[in-house]
């Protein structure tokens, strides 16, 4: 009889008790998060800074639009890369492909000018951040025994990860953007996937076979229906742009209500496949819940994007010493706590084992601590002119990260934990649906944002996020139960 500490303990080589897999997608997924941070950290000003100043002199209110409709279709194009992995190239290669596109897309925000090369960039990063993403977290799964409490802590020290790329990329791209131009910023970018790239590829070898098989490969005749279907997709994208249904400024509520029916059509695809059995469909189930919660946390925290970025070049004091640091860099704050307190989450999470508390309840202490942070704004609301001290939004930032380590890197390892086996990379995608869902939301609530109704937006804003928070405490012992054995 084999040692019952097999179900739980990492096999083969470990790192921190780990499996040594875990430091080569931590890298990867680290110098992905520099390139895209770096590169969305000054995306907004770029679009709406005047020609003078570099930019392309857009409406506000469309540039921050954008920048949410963006980041909700980098997470829709998960969807494309979950299948991807299912279907055709298997997780390892398809997040070897997304990152070598996202590394063209930098490179083309670097070299082409104007609206068409941001154009040309973005949908290369997009596709290729949303085919890397969903394909490492799960990848990562799979590197883990079903039941091992370690996870948690693994999926933390990932985190760990792409906050340190979070925290460096907006620091190096905005002396970049501010001292030689925005070109150079997005250059720095590509130059930092490419480092991923390279890391990746040296040690791909600790993965082992994981990640390398098909689960449920195409047929010949699915192979001709979906080339029909990819044929027909760009054609209706096409007819769209040009008959004006889609603009600019309507980019991120269409881009919302896109991926709204996209998460619906998985839903209803799961929970009546064949493929899933009853106990799979069930914790389906529990996960519509934390979906919804998920996509309420991001539509908040996305505003350092969107309308934060507006509130930190408009609102806030950067100056330091007589320096006045890039605005930028208030994608930069938050990642600091986030840094420090990783370990701390991951200790805690790996030492309290089954004593910690239910997913449920960290997701609902995570969304209504998202909802506190957007309320102690309040003080600072409702002034004019640069009011608000950086060190001040620095300490909001700490309970931005708290939030966030209650919520984001759990569910990350809850999806793979709640995933039918026949659609495990596809539930990642359909994760990161709420999170595109939450980030195009923040594109579309931004354009409500002014300083003349802050205490307004803040409070608003704040105390709704709070009471979805409390609607998951009510729900969680129905949850707890419809996922069958998942802490």
């Amino acid at each position: 009889m084999s040692d019952t500490r097999d179900k739980v303990e990492p096999r083969g080589r470990t790192v921190l008790g780990h499996p040594i897999g875990l430091v080569n997608l931590f890298g990867v997924e680290l110098w992905e998060r520099f390139s895209y941070y770096g590169m969305v950290g000054i995306l907004a000003y770029y679009l709406y800074y005047s020609l003078e100043r570099g930019g392309l002199a857009l409406p506000q209110t469309t540039a921050t639009g954008i920048v949410g409709a963006y980041g909700g279709l980098v997470y829709l194009s998960t969807v494309l890369g979950g299948w991807l992995a299912d279907r055709v190239l298997g997780m390892e290669r398809t997040v070897f492909y997304g990152g070598f596109l996202v590394m063209i897309g930098h490179i083309a925000l670097a070299v082409l000018p104007g609206l068409g090369g941001a154009g040309v960039g973005l949908g290369c990063v997009a596709l290729g951040a949303g085919a890397l993403k969903s394909n490492a977290s799960s990848l990562l799964g799979t590197l883990y025994e079903k039941g091992n409490p370690r996870c948690d802590g693994g999926f933390t020290l990932f985190y760990l990860g792409i906050n340190l790329g979070a925290f460096t990329g907006p620091l190096v791209t905005g002396l970049m953007q501010t001292e030689l131009g925005f070109h150079y910023g997005f250059g720095a970018a590509a130059v930092g996937m490419a480092l991923g790239l390279a890391q990746y590829v040296v040690f791909r070898r600790n993965l082992g076979t994981h990640g390398h098989e098909v689960p449920n490969p195409l047929s010949a005749p699915e192979r001709t229906r979906m080339a029909l279907a990819v044929v027909a997709a760009a054609v209706v994208v096409v007819l769209v742009l040009l008959t004006g249904v889609v603009t600019l400024a309507n980019l991120a509520r269409v881009t919302t209500g896109v991926i709204v029916v996209a998460a619906l059509a998985y839903f209803v695809v799961m929970l009546n496949s064949g493929k899933v059995n009853p106990s799979e469909r069930s914790r389906v189930g529990a996960f519509v819940p934390l979906f919804i919660a998920n996509a309420a946390f991001w539509s908040l925290f996305q505003q350092m994007f969107t309308m934060l970025a507006v509130y930190s070049d408009e609102r806030m004091d950067w100056t330091v010493f007589g320096w006045t640091a890039p605005a930028s860099w208030i994608q930069s704050e938050e990642p600091i706590w986030v840094i420090l307190l990783s370990p701390v989450f991951a200790m805690l999470w790996t030492r309290l084992r089954e004593r910690a508390p239910a997913t449920p309840t960290k997701f609902a202490l995570g969304v209504i601590g998202m909802g506190v942070a957007f309320l102690l704004f309040l003080p600072m609301a409702g002034g004019t002119g640069k009011t608000s001290p950086a060190i001040v939004v620095l300490a909001i930032m700490a309970v931005f990260a708290v939030s966030e380590l209650l919520l984001s890197p759990i569910g990350l390892s809850v999806t793979t934990k709640l995933a039918p086996a026949a659609f495990r990379s596809q539930m990642m995608a359909l994760y990161f649906l709420s999170v595109g869902i939450g980030t195009s939301m923040a594109g579309v609530l931004a354009a409500f944002y002014s300083p003349a109704h802050e205490l307004l937006y803040f409070g608003v804003s704040g105390a709704v996020t709070i009471a979805v928070g409390l609607v998951v405490v009510g729900l969680s012992p129905w949850i707890r139960r419809r996922m069958e054995g998942v802490h």
